[in-house]
């Protein structure tokens, strides 16, 4: 036979005519299922190792070698669950009270729905929450201190020409701060408080001041490196939230809606610049006092326009009604007062335009203004200090009174 038939005959051989492999080399059916179990352990103990990775803690803030009784931030990081649920009951009804009954003041836009618009910027007012009772929280202040530093800060805007988003940008990052802390010391109050105007100014100005020009407004009371410090420190107490809509903003869009008559052009000023700052010196005194935060940077702003104006002009731009904003207008009828007493004219600044002039923070004698606004006030609390009190004044001596 030769060697191809052969091989042909090989081929059609049936399969049962193959060698079954020897019975020694199959696994034992205990074995495999052993093995099968081991994988599955493994699996699970790699998925455990997963689910611990999100899981962590970061107990550490750049701890600061400043003293004054700063507690460090701590963040806790948490997974993210995709089934969970929020509970609305755990919050106060009067938050949403006005999220979503009043129709939205804004006219139709050309780049948005005006709705959407407006209901997010509500949204945002909820988020960032402020309260008076700060002062609770650290034993060695007291609130005149506050009005102080805000006066304070007021000034160094005006000698470097910054805008009015900006002082109220610091305004709001200081208070939502000493929220988060406890048992401050008074002498940190002017190191939180230039810290607060060097971080809003970087978020608002085209040219913001260097941190030198900061620290030498301090005298000498706090150095580049301090002020390097407790920007991280703010930052992360403040879980890096920095976009508030602050009272200007707020009286920016009421004139603006009020005195809008071409969609189009609804990004651009059409109001008058004399009635802006005639309202933004109001607000600028009634911020000083420590109750305005009882009340949120919508309300103080409808209020303030509501004294300038009418209640039908606040209704269209802001959509409040006089329930929403009565306790506030009856609050801040002292202030307007003394207000009115003072003449407000535009200030003209170097390198700035014309139209922009009222953008610019302006500073006049609000201490005084406020003692007479406290001493006015009939049902001041009890044992309430001035505001002007010399006790505690955090601003450095001049340099001419300098050991």
């Amino acid at each position: 036979m030769s060697r191809r038939s052969r091989l042909q005959a090989k081929q059609q051989q049936p399969l049962s005519c193959q060698e079954e492999p020897p019975q020694e080399l199959q696994a034992p059916e205990h074995l495999q299922t052993r093995k099968r179990r081991t994988a599955e352990e493994v699996k699970k103990k790699e998925d455990g190792k997963i689910a611990k990775k999100h899981q962590y803690e970061i107990k550490s803030c750049w701890p600061p070698t400043i003293t004054g009784g700063i507690s460090p931030c701590i963040i806790i990081e948490t997974p993210h669950k995709e089934s969970v649920t929020t509970d609305f009951s755990r919050f106060k009804k009067y938050r949403f009270r006005n999220l979503f009954i009043n129709p939205s003041p804004l006219p139709e836009l050309n780049w948005g729905n005006s709705k959407d618009v407006w209901l997010n910027i509500l949204k945002k007012e909820n988020r960032y929450a402020h309260c008076k009772h700060f002062t609770s929280l650290h034993s060695s202040l007291q609130p005149h201190m506050r009005s102080i530093l805000l006066d304070w800060l007021l000034e160094v805007c005006e000698v470097y020409a910054l805008h009015r988003e900006t002082f109220y940008l610091a305004q709001d990052f200081f208070d939502r701060f000493m929220l988060t802390q406890k048992n401050i010391n008074k002498s940190m109050l002017q190191l939180i408080g230039i810290t607060s105007l060097f971080i809003a100014s970087k978020l608002e100005e085209i040219y913001a001041p260097k941190i030198q020009e900061f620290a030498y407004v301090t005298d000498g009371a706090c150095s580049e490196d301090d002020i390097v410090r407790m920007e991280l420190i703010m930052l992360k107490a403040l879980k890096w939230e920095l976009c508030p809509v602050t009272i200007v903003s707020w009286l920016n869009l009421y004139l603006q809606v009020d005195a809008l008559k071409d969609v189009p052009k609804v990004l651009l000023p059409q109001y008058s610049q004399e009635k802006f700052i005639q309202i933004a010196q109001l607000l600028d005194l009634c911020i000083l006092d420590v109750n305005s935060l009882d009340f949120q940077y919508r309300t103080l702003a409808a209020a303030a326009l509501c004294h300038y104006t009418s209640i039908d002009v606040v209704k269209k731009a802001s959509g409040l009604d006089w329930d929403s904003i009565s306790e506030c207008v009856e609050w801040m009828v002292p202030f307007v007062n003394v207000a009115r007493k003072v003449p407000v004219k535009l200030k003209n600044f170097k390198k700035v335009a014309a139209e922009d002039r009222h953008n610019i923070q302006t500073h006049t004698n609000y201490l005084d203004m406020l003692e007479e606004v406290n001493s006015g006030v009939v049902s001041a609390a009890p044992g309430q200090l001035s505001p002007v009190s010399t006790a505690g004044i955090i601003t450095p001596p001049k340099s001419t009174e300098k050991k």
